[in-house]
């Protein structure tokens, strides 16, 4: 299936087009500034020490293919369902169930990794109050969100977005000012070698906290997901692109680069976010309470962004029929209500699991949202190669291009399979290839043995819903 521009761009399946560029280019950023770049940041510079700026440029460059694939593809034919409906249509049916299943199940995780996140920063103040309780608070709160109608959600979404990005840019100044102006002899690119040199954990440590990075822009997929409801998806898309990558890159490496710079790593590995330990460092006043709300506005923006992403995967797995069709209903307001409460499903896995692993909860739950997040994108970028082969088989040309096809795909692809590769060597992320290979293996039977189905029931090229 080729599709056309001009019929393709006006589906949205019952979905309403009222967000904004603006709002678009907020979501991406809600999606991908959260636990990740606060805490994960962590567990990256554990990994790799100082190289580890090198490891979030190596991921932003993965984005920005993936960004750009999406993109292209995105304003030739703006679909409900995203990426699932392009893998659908230009890798067959079993590749737009797969890319489906695999985004949301990461989407489901992540989304409980920010929610008990707040949990545990709401622990500063409350001390004595569990965190199941912030936990359940909070995310009641979101779940309303979402069930209310998308024009909510984008509005809730750009705000949130818009305070963290406000924190990230004062903190930026003052991390400059310190290292460039105040004359303090502690502050300097000198803490990049101050302990075993800036590759303190070789070259293998730089390219596994690279899975840290993918984790932590995780979201970004989010543009081409909004673009069904946006006012002007072409147009939405190529501006949200243009300006996502490169806030990206200023929020996550010119951050990492000047944290880095403020305090040797070995100082930033204790408990809680660098952020914060650097802040505490410096000696700034209450640095830790207001530092602490953008945690939490942080956390929340990533997770209404990620529950936002998810519920569309899971309803454009139902209008596919490959889900239950209850979950492709949408209330009176546009919203999918039955599929954002499937997709509450990671605040309950969440919840087990930090109950379970209270002080390495996170590591595990970003362990496992990370399998999503890699194959996710990998599969993007192999269902542009697909694509771009069938319109030039047909002959149609694209206004938007992504610069350096085919090259440009096929390494990113290469690069994101050697990442799923490493995780397996890697004590952090040794989970990721654990639970994803046998969790993809299961989705796939289950696609098979719905095929049955279908042809017992005579439609073999009809689709199966599963309730």
């Amino acid at each position: 299936m080729i599709g056309t521009p001009t019929q393709s761009s006006q589906e949205s399946n019952g979905l309403r087009r009222v967000l904004t560029s603006r709002q678009l280019t907020m979501i991406a950023l809600g999606g991908a500034i959260g636990t990740g770049l606060f805490m994960g940041s962590q567990l990256g510079i554990a990994m790799a020490g100082s190289s580890v700026i090198l490891s979030y440029l190596i991921g932003g460059l993965i984005a920005l293919l993936v960004m750009g694939a999406l993109a292209e593809m995105t304003v030739y034919r703006a679909a409900a369902g995203s990426f699932g409906q392009y893998a659908q249509d230009y890798l067959g049916d079993f590749g737009g169930y797969l890319i489906r299943y695999i985004y949301w199940s990461a989407l489901v995780l992540a989304v409980g990794t920010e929610v008990s996140a707040v949990g545990d920063y709401m622990q500063l103040w409350f001390p004595e109050v569990p965190a199941i309780f912030w936990v359940v608070l909070f995310s009641a709160a979101l779940l309303a969100v979402n069930l209310a109608n998308v024009r909510a959600f984008g509005t809730t979404e750009y705000w949130f977005s818009a305070i963290k990005v406000f924190a990230v840019v004062a903190f930026i100044i003052l991390a400059a000012w310190l290292v460039f102006g105040s004359g303090n002899p502690s502050y300097g690119f000198a803490n990049y070698t101050a302990e075993s040199g800036f590759f303190a954990h070789g070259f293998g440590g730089m390219f596994a906290a690279v899975i840290v990075a993918i984790f932590s822009y995780m979201g970004v997929e989010v543009i081409a997901i909004a673009a069904a409801e946006s006012k002007n998806p072409s147009l939405a898309v190529r501006k949200a692109f243009k300006v996502t990558f490169l806030r990206l890159l200023v929020f996550y490496v010119l951050t990492m680069g000047l944290i880095l710079a403020l305090a040797p790593a070995s100082t930033l590995l204790g408990a809680g976010s660098p952020f914060v330990t650097v802040m505490s460092k410096v000696g700034i006043p209450f640095a830790d309470s207001v530092l602490n709300v953008v945690l939490i506005v942080a956390a929340l923006s990533a997770m209404n962004a990620q529950l936002y992403a998810a519920t569309r995967t899971l309803r454009s797995l139902a209008t596919a029929g490959l889900a239950p069709s209850f979950a492709a209903r949408l209330a009176s307001n546009g919203a999918p209500v039955s599929a954002v409460a499937l997709s509450a499903a990671g605040i309950a896995v969440a919840a087990l699991v930090y109950m379970a692993t209270p002080s390495g909860g996170l590591g595990v739950m970003i362990s496992l949202a990370t399998f999503g997040a890699m194959a996710t994108w990998l599969l993007i970028l192999l269902t542009h190669v697909a694509f771009r082969r069938k319109l030039s088989a047909a002959g149609r040309t694209l206004e938007f291009r992504l610069p350096g096809y085919p090259l440009a795909s096929l390494v990113g692809a290469l690069l994101l399979g050697a990442l799923l590769v490493t995780s397996i060597f890697t004590e952090q992320f040794r989970l990721t290839l654990i639970f994803g290979l046998p969790f993809t293996a299961l989705i796939s039977l289950l696609y098979l043995a719905t095929g049955q189905r279908r042809r017992r029931a005579g439609r073999p090229g009809g689709p199966e819903r599963l309730d």
